[in-house]
């Protein structure tokens, strides 16, 4: 800890922290998300004051970049409605199935989405995408040792948004420059990308397993 009360970078670390709700509304519910509306106490001239929040409860999702060994990540293209746009993505999914694991979840995902498995799986990053009204807590894999499976031992089938997701392999490099020019928008493909280039440059070292704890 800095002296004197003042914070430093050593205090720069996430911790949990409740602020006092006076009351709790369900709004809406449904299979993916739900919304609920509450009444907080924060802090106000020396006092407190109760002040409306709404909060989006969501399942949660997992996020994958896989590399091949040619610094090559793995990009696939879809439909995002609500913001209008075809996103180039990390494959990725939601957290639907209770019980399973993070990352065999991920696995799973890179499988139904883009036909490849991998052999080294690690923790590259765990993110709040929109802390502001979300609870989303995204857990983003990183796939090394990749490998792609005969059509025939996939058994599942593509069906709306995810009927037509045309699959590249980006170069590393050129990736983290499309995300910096703002040709890439998704989240857990904008952070992946750039926390592999970072990790990438230390030899890949202080990665967390795979398995790792969420915190």
């Amino acid at each position: 800890m800095s002296p004197a009360g003042e914070l430093g970078p050593d205090d720069v670390r996430d911790r949990p922290e409740r602020w006092n709700v006076v009351a709790e509304t369900s709004v809406f519910r449904g299979p993916v998300f739900g919304v609920r509306s509450d009444r907080v106490e924060m802090p106000r001239g020396g006092g407190t004051e109760v002040v409306g929040r709404d909060v989006i409860e969501h399942i949660g999702s997992v996020g994958v970049i896989a590399m091949d060994d040619d610094d090559r990540v793995l990009l696939l293209r879809q439909y995002r409605h609500p913001v209008g746009r075809l996103l180039w993505e990390a494959p990725a999914g939601l957290r639907d199935v209770d019980g399973e694991p993070l990352h065999k979840l991920a696995e799973r995902e890179l499988l139904e989405e883009t036909g490849y498995r991998a052999e080294r799986w690690d923790t590259l990053a765990d993110v709040f995408p929109t802390p502001g009204m979300a609870d989303e807590r995204t857990r983003v894999f990183l796939a090394r040792g990749v490998a792609e499976v005969p059509a025939g031992e996939i058994d599942f089938e593509r069906v709306h948004e995810e009927a037509d997701m045309p699959v590249v392999w980006v170069p590393l490099e050129d990736a983290v420059r499309k995300v910096l020019a703002g040709e890439l928008h998704n989240m857990i493909t904008c952070v992946g990308v750039l926390a592999v280039r970072a990790a990438r440059a230390s030899g890949f070292a202080g990665l967390r397993p795979a398995d790792a704890p969420e915190t």
